[in-house]
């Protein structure tokens, strides 16, 4: 059975389970509007919103926040879903990271983990991506995901968002240059 609120550990960042006590911090680190101004649900720096989009993670499987491991600090969130994938899918999403932690090797690294975890047990991870966010976009290229003939439209608070979806497959990942010396997954 797939562990959807592990506690994983990178060479930058820490993830674990969100509790209700990192809700001040994480504000605090989504807080910023231009983290959100290509992402579809626009607001997502108000407090009421990003409170919306955190319940909504909650009431799936939970969600991750990421820890800068020299500062402490919560500096991020994503998490894992199956609501919106194929069978043999799992989505990793919904994920951002404070502009503090932009332009460097965060990302990656979150990803790298996120991807390890879910890849061994996982043959496929989806992510969907706003179609207008183009940032978000270029970093998923970046890491190695392939966009699919494949969108879908997401119904948030009523309304539609269409959003293009990028897979890495446990064999892409296995063979990446991107995660030179960094743990493998195989099978």
């Amino acid at each position: 059975m797939f562990e959807f609120q592990p506690h994983l550990k990178g060479e930058l960042l820490a993830m674990r389970p969100y509790r209700p006590e990192d809700w001040d911090a994480l504000l605090a680190a989504a807080s910023d509007a231009l983290i959100w101004d290509q992402h579809p649900i626009h607001g997502e720096w108000r407090e009421d919103v990003f409170r919306a989009s955190i319940d909504r993670a909650l009431a799936d499987q939970g969600g991750l926040v990421a820890i800068d491991l020299v500062s402490r600090k919560i500096v991020g969130f994503s998490r894992y879903s199956t609501l919106n994938v194929e069978p043999g899918e799992i989505e990793i999403g919904w994920t951002f990271l404070a502009r503090s932690h932009w332009g460097g090797p965060c990302n990656r690294d979150m990803k790298r983990m996120m991807l390890a975890h879910a890849l061994a047990t996982w043959p496929v991870v989806i992510f969907r991506i706003g179609v207008h966010n183009l940032r978000s976009r270029r970093a998923m290229e970046k890491i190695g995901g392939k966009l699919m003939d494949r969108t879908q439209v997401v119904n948030v608070s009523g309304a539609e968002h269409l959003h293009v979806c990028y897979a890495i497959t446990r064999h892409s990942f296995a063979s990446s240059d991107l995660f030179a010396g960094q743990q493998r997954v195989t099978g």
